[in-house]
């Protein structure tokens, strides 16, 4: 099976007020798109990595690129106006005899590789496959301001990258999406359009969002538990053989 990852990295990120795109913000001297690439680098089930990139940032985002030594091909192309328009650009630049698609926001740099793993190897058996995790607060409905009723908790999951499909099932589904002039808020909801079930795949609690300065300081505390368990692991004395 040959995976192909498309990272969407072109939006601006008005929520987060500053004053450059929100995937180009530094979390400990890297900018969080970087950080999001080293997860799929170091993922062993893909193969190459696509990022799409606003037009005033892609000779940026590519010097980035060329200079944090990723060991797998990293492409940036020009990404759309929105999201789904970046990751129809990044459909457009697959390589030959891609099997498989996994689909990640550009700001969710915290996504564990045993879950990219996961949601791949259900997306080969099934076709589709999304991460998503169990909703612990209580949900209404509401309309005006004013509460309609309360949703049962069990029936509903936050949504969460990388969305995984079989390529011909995506492609369809992007096709059908053009023809019938339909925006939606994600690729699995293009792709539960067609009838074609999509699986959920326990993700993590930390496999967030960036896209609000509350969630920024998240990140740093985030990364900095990172950091602090790489050197643990690395200070570990090795079994002798």
């Amino acid at each position: 099976m040959k995976v192909g990852a498309i990272i969407a990295a072109a939006g601006f990120g008005r929520r987060m007020k500053a004053d450059r795109p929100k995937q180009l913000l530094v979390l400990n001297g890297t900018p969080i798109i970087i950080h999001t690439i080293r997860k799929f680098d170091a993922s062993p089930v893909i193969d190459y990595i696509i990022v799409t990139a606003p037009r005033e940032s892609v000779q940026e985002v590519r010097e980035l690129v060329e200079s944090s030594g990723f060991r797998k091909t990293v492409l940036v192309v020009e990404g759309g106006e929105r999201r789904q328009d970046s990751v129809a650009a990044g459909l457009a630049h697959l390589q030959a005899g891609t099997d498989i698609v996994a689909v990640h926001d550009g700001v969710r740099p915290f996504v564990p590789t045993e879950d990219i793993e996961n949601v791949v190897r259900q997306a080969e058996r099934s076709g589709a496959a999304i991460l998503g995790v169990p909703i612990v607060e209580t949900v209404k409905q509401v309309e005006k301001d004013v509460v309609e009723s309360t949703l049962t908790r069990e029936h509903l999951v936050l949504a969460q990258t990388p969305q995984v499909f079989r390529t011909e099932i995506l492609k369809e589904a992007f096709d059908r999406a053009l023809q019938d002039e339909y925006y939606g808020t994600d690729e699995s909801s293009l792709v539960e359009r067609l009838g074609h079930p999509v699986a959920i795949v326990r993700g993590s609690e930390r496999n967030i969002k960036i896209t609000r300065p509350t969630e920024l300081t998240l990140a740093r505390a985030f990364l900095d538990e990172e950091n602090a368990e790489q050197k643990h692991d690395s200070a570990q004395p090795k079994e002798s053989e």
